[in-house]
């Protein structure tokens, strides 16, 4: 048996399985030597890594045209535009056919479902925003690089808020609120649970000042998105969905966070499911670093805990980044498919993580992977996946099939015509700005009104006259009610994994 054949023998798969290319030993290709990833695998989570330039987006593209392709839907980031050329055909050209030749691949053109999205206003896809109540206090935090006495005020200042049954739904909500409670009534109404030290109420502030500077008050507010809008298929293919990312390359930290917060909504809301032949929805994490730079070990905890138990709910995650070592032990301990791209040696340091890296790979015989890693041509990666039985499957210099789509941009012209054509954008396009804790608590504070003089005009006592509105509002019967209404509300809230809201439905 060859060492190819010995290879594929590894990656023999009798279900539905994502064709990643074919085995590469000593230079050669055998295009009958398949490197495949069971689909019932998906959901244990991946790797994609390598240095830039080595071809990590086409293998992104490559994963998610075979997800969509067996009506699993996709969710990924694109940053330049450049994964928009999934909905379109791909070019035949000499290039992709001797790929295929290569690959053993009976390449066609073929194009998917995309819906182009962008994280809050002012992008060229439908917008998406969160609460500020939905995202809570420890995914907050992580945006506005709070430490942890600062987080613990966050939380107590939620607390208060959830309590009083006040929405907070957008930044200046958030602040009213945390004004409110460095007064001497609100320092009041926190008497016994606390309080809020002007101190580190006034880092808060400013850390929520730069936050709206960098365009994270476009993305706070409703309507809020729907995660089982990213869970939906077309003509029987799983939709791909694109995040456009150019309006918050000031905040990526945001990014990222935001796709913390998608994880938790999906873990609090979907069914239990355990071992799947097919995943229901793929993440794809790009910049995964930024996810964990800088993050408490409290945060890193619920990261690992969440990428450990959303699996059962029929998720699967992949970690996209220049190298394997951004990703904690903890983490990385939970990835079962890992498509390794080229990385670089130039530096000490990158001679470091390059060993650190060779050690997260099964032993082999065939290949010298300190050598093979820097030596990866573009489009071709070292991989192992687990196989059906769960098991390692054998390391796998491999040279990837080309995808089907087309490989470029269509342009910003494009995508904007096609978040407009889409069904989301009636149901997210226009802000709802509805009553919440900044008008509630301005309401509150605000001085009363002057009284009619004797001699006023009738026309102004007329405009003074309350309507019905205003009189049913007044009643003291219904204002009991509202009362007991709020606090039914507010005992509706509960928070979840990562202090992520939680209401009854």
């Amino acid at each position: 048996m060859t060492a190819q054949a010995e290879i594929a023998a590894g990656y023999a798969s009798e279900s539905a399985a994502i064709e990643l290319g074919a085995v590469l030993v000593g230079g050669t290709v055998e295009p009958t030597a398949h490197v495949r990833i069971p689909l019932a695998m998906v959901n244990r989570h991946g790797l994609v890594a390598g240095a830039t330039g080595t071809g990590k987006t086409k293998t992104l593209q490559l994963l998610a045209e075979q997800l969509s392709d067996n009506g699993v839907p996709v969710l990924m980031a694109d940053v330049k535009g450049d994964l928009s050329g999934l909905s379109q055909q791909g070019a035949d050209s000499d290039r992709t056919r001797a790929r295929a030749a290569d690959t053993g691949d009976d390449w066609r053109p073929a194009s998917y479902p995309v819906q182009f999205l962008s994280i809050g206003t002012g992008g060229l896809g439908v917008p998406l925003r969160a609460t500020i109540t939905s995202f809570g206090p420890i995914l907050l935090s992580k945006v506005l690089g709070l430490n942890d006495t600062q987080e613990s005020t966050l939380g107590l200042i939620f607390h208060w808020a959830d309590s009083r049954g006040l929405p907070l739904l957008d930044t200046k909500d958030l602040r009213s609120v945390i004004q409110h409670l460095t007064s001497d009534e609100g320092k009041e109404d926190l008497k016994g649970i606390g309080g809020v030290s002007g101190s580190t109420a006034g880092v808060i502030l400013r850390a929520l000042v730069n936050l709206e500077a960098q365009g994270g008050d476009r993305f706070f507010g409703e309507p809020e998105l729907d995660p089982a809008d990213l869970m939906r298929q077309r003509d029987g293919k799983g939709v791909v969905s694109l995040l456009e990312l150019a309006e918050l390359q000031g905040n990526p930290a945001l990014f990222s966070t935001f796709l913390m917060w998608l994880l938790a909504e999906l873990f609090e809301t979907l069914p239990e499911e355990g071992d799947v032949e097919k995943p229901k929805l793929v993440f794809f994490f790009d910049e995964a670093h930024l996810l964990f730079s800088n993050a408490s070990k409290a945060f890193l905890d619920q990261i690992t805990q969440t990428v450990k138990l959303i699996r059962s709910k029929g998720i699967g995650v992949f970690f996209c980044t220049q190298l394997p070592t951004d990703i904690p032990n903890e983490v990385l301990s939970q990835l079962g498919a890992r498509v390794q791209h080229a990385l670089r040696a130039f530096t000490p340091d990158d001679q470091k993580a390059l060993a650190r890296t060779v050690k997260t790979y099964p032993t082999t015989p065939h290949y010298d992977l300190e050598k093979a890693l820097t030596s990866l041509g573009i489009g071709e990666a070292i991989i192992t996946v687990l196989s059906e039985k769960g098991a390692p499957t054998p390391v796998a210099w491999t040279r990837l099939r080309a995808p089907r789509s087309l490989m470029d941009t269509i342009g910003n012209d494009a995508i904007k015509q096609a978040s407009q054509a889409s069904d989301l954008h009636g149901r997210y396009s226009e802000t709802v700005d509805r009553e919440s804790a900044y008008e509630q608590l301005m309401r509150k504070v605000a001085p009363p009104q002057e009284e009619r003089a004797p001699d006023a005009p009738a026309q102004r006592q007329e405009k003074e006259e309350p309507g019905l509105v205003e009189k049913v509002l007044g009643n003291s019967a219904v204002k009991s009610f509202l009362r007991s209404a709020g606090s039914a509300l507010a005992r509706e809230i509960t928070r979840g994994i990562f202090g992520t809201s939680r209401k009854r439905r």
